[in-house]
């Protein structure tokens, strides 16, 4: 039969994974299962980078993600150079000759950059080195982003997917270039979910729309309030810089500024 091992795939890992192809689109070739979205983050990096290469990494990416990156990439031999998020297409100045990839996070862990991911990936891509996010803050209800040029798509599942704080998931979603080395890593380092998890994420997945669309109409409704009030208009004379995700498809991928520059990254943030 199909199934051999707990380990290589169950239905209900299966089941899981198909859930997550169909939400990311049909440039998803295929989803793997995470214990944890750090998990998800690690072995997307090691499934693509080895002892000698290069990567980009937004300067906006979560915590635990830089300090990967420090640690143990670096510990393999593995160079980290830190970017500007809103740098767009800019950032072909900063390939090496051994860049093998770029990693964004858009929006931004805390601070909520919104990257120009298309420009990235076309920068990328020509260079012949793959792209991949974490696309936690945006999910792929909202972010399509293997259809943006992304090649791996991560997710902590363990916030939106499990919804009821009772679960901790991670998912990658890959496309066909990228879903080969992604599994051979994968199974590799013995990777898997508990069959419980998997449970409670299929569970999450069934409201998932619901949940999301809720606190976007709260946080739409609160913003016009202010916005009438005059005191946005008044706090902005004092404010050096403000980011101000969009649900326009004219301003899909851009970050709105009061000044051109943006302030330094605190570290570890």
């Amino acid at each position: 039969g199909p199934y051999s091992y707990g380990r290589r795939g169950t239905p209900t890992s299966e089941a899981f994974e198909k859930a997550i192809v169909d939400i990311e689109g049909p440039l998803c070739a295929g989803a793997l299962l995470m214990p944890s979205g750090l998990s998800a983050i690690s072995t997307a990096f090691l499934a693509v980078l080895k002892a000698g290469d290069h990567v980009l990494v937004s300067d906006s990416c979560y915590g635990p993600t830089r300090k990967f990156c420090d640690s143990v990439l670096k510990r393999l031999g593995v160079e980290t150079s830190y970017y500007d998020p809103i740098i767009g297409s800019g950032i072909a100045a900063l390939f090496k000759p051994n860049t093998r990839a770029v990693y964004t996070e858009s929006p931004g862990s805390l601070s909520f950059e919104l990257q120009d991911i298309p420009a990235i990936a076309e920068a990328a891509h020509a260079r012949g080195a793959l792209v991949m996010t974490d696309n936690t803050w945006a999910s792929p209800l909202y972010f399509k982003a293997l259809e943006k040029g992304v090649d791996l798509s991560i997710q902590s599942g363990t916030k939106y997917i499990g919804g009821h704080s009772d679960l901790m998931l991670g998912t990658i979603s890959a496309n066909a270039r990228a879903l080969g080395p992604l599994k051979d890593t994968y199974f590799a380092m013995g990777l898997c979910v508990g069959p419980d998890d998997m449970n409670l994420g299929l569970r999450g997945l069934r409201t998932l729309a619901v949940r999301l669309a809720r606190p976007l109409v709260l946080v739409s409704s609160l913003l016009l309030v202010v916005i009438r009030s005059g005191v946005l208009s008044v706090a902005l004379q004092s404010v050096r810089w403000v980011v101000m995700p969009t649900t326009s498809t004219k301003r899909a991928n851009r970050s709105s500024t009061t000044k051109a520059t943006r302030p330094a990254r605190r570290p570890g943030l």
